[in-house]
């Protein structure tokens, strides 16, 4: 039986047309854009176009508003580093509980290492951030706020135009790591008051190794990698051609076929759902059923663990994860269900689903044939199983 993919959060299979697209970047265009020969000025020409690509998917006002980078997490050093230190006498960032560690992690470090003052501001029960705490925590201290567009476990999505406008309220930059969200929901950047916006090309079937920084025009920014002239001079280092052009063919297929992708995943994500909370019971899924990625699905199945379902899982041939792939390994339920109060006897056992273009209507089958037995027989070994439990009140989807 062929295997089953449903870890796209993780990352996404690259597709054949951005392959095709890179290929000729490694041997025969092979030029530095930087240089003025007419090697050079081939390769240029396909980062340019390749930016104008990014540029129209995000709805930015101007190509030159992209920054290409090593991926999200350098494009999230660099905005929130650069806010710090293009705005003197501020020293406070404000960020979420719930964010990638991309974000907490430097968080951490800026605050132990670097005299930062980091506001966590916290989520409800169904990861929704926490507007008046964000309120009271802005002051003119603030030198940038960054809260991720959408939730790499859970799938919810945050109101981020509206809490770019509170930040420039109190004069504060706004930045977004909108990873997850690029390519899966749509934007209009240039209609928003969002500065910066981090991005990562291999959750969008491209290559891994490269991301993008949006920058909007005459935002105050300092480079965090100093070198050559690249990247108008505010990202040191020959550019990734292949990978460039790569992103750039990702994008174009994104922003030709989305709206009608992201519709039928979405019908498949709910119909996974339902019959997975139909089928097994004492299960529950988490994130705003509201306002969710179309392709993003965490069910928290009580009372057993997350690693031996995906172990189970894995030997049916199906991929899936027990939240952020940077966490797996860790015996520790994710920072994201913590900060959300789900149930200790539930986040242990939480597994996210990420759909993708090519999920199908069989994989999906696939999995609501397999999941109740590999339930049913983890439960029987497990020592807190006693057919007597019930999902904690106001976490069952209104279709449960």
């Amino acid at each position: 039986m062929d295997p089953v993919y449903l870890d796209n959060n993780a990352t996404t299979r690259v597709y054949p047309e951005v392959v095709d697209a890179m290929l000729p970047y490694f041997s025969e265009q092979f030029g530095n854009a930087s240089s003025i020969h007419a090697f050079g000025a081939e390769v240029g020409g396909a980062l340019r176009s390749a930016r104008r690509s990014l540029q129209s998917l995000i709805g930015a006002e101007f190509d030159h508003e992209i920054i290409f980078t090593s991926g999200g997490t350098e494009s999230n050093n660099t905005a929130i580093r650069s806010a710090l230190a293009s705005m003197p006498g501020r020293n406070e960032v404000i960020t979420s509980s719930v964010e990638h560690p991309a974000i907490l992690a430097l968080c951490d470090w800026l605050e132990k290492h670097e005299d930062v003052v980091v506001h966590r501001i916290p989520v409800d029960k169904q990861g929704r951030l926490d507007i008046e705490a964000y309120r009271e925590a802005l002051s003119d201290k603030v030198a940038v706020v960054s809260f991720m567009w959408a939730n790499n476990e859970t799938g919810t999505i945050f109101p981020v135009d509206g809490l770019a406008e509170l930040a420039h309220e109190h004069g504060a930059l706004f930045h977004t790591d909108a990873v997850q969200a690029v390519g899966k929901v749509p934007m209009d950047l240039k209609s928003t008051e969002i500065d910066m916006l981090s991005m990562s090309s291999h959750k969008l079937h491209g290559p891994k190794g490269l991301g993008a920084l949006y920058v909007r025009r005459g935002t105050r920014f300092r480079p965090l990698i100093r070198g050559g002239h690249q990247e108008r001079g505010r990202r040191g280092g020959t550019e990734n051609a292949p990978a460039i052009v790569g992103l750039g063919q990702a994008a174009q297929m994104a922003a030709a076929t989305m709206a009608e992708d992201m519709a039928r995943i979405e019908a498949l994500r709910d119909r996974l759902e339902k019959g997975l909370v139909q089928a097994i019971g004492h299960c529950f899924v988490t994130g705003d059923p509201h306002d969710r990625l179309p392709n993003t699905s965490t069910i928290a199945f009580e009372y057993i663990e997350g690693e031996a379902i995906l172990l189970k899982l894995n030997q049916a041939g199906i991929a899936a994860s027990s939240g952020s792939a940077c966490t797996s390994g860790s015996l520790e339920p994710s920072h994201v269900l913590r900060a959300m109060d789900i149930p200790f006897t539930a986040a242990h056992g939480a597994i996210r689903f990420s759909l993708s273009r090519e999920t199908t209507d069989a994989e999906v089958d696939r999995v609501l044939e397999v999941m109740p037995e590999i339930i049913e027989k983890l439960r029987e070994m497990s020592p807190f199983w006693t057919n007597e439990g019930a999902a904690p009140e106001g976490f069952n989807p209104a279709y449960a």
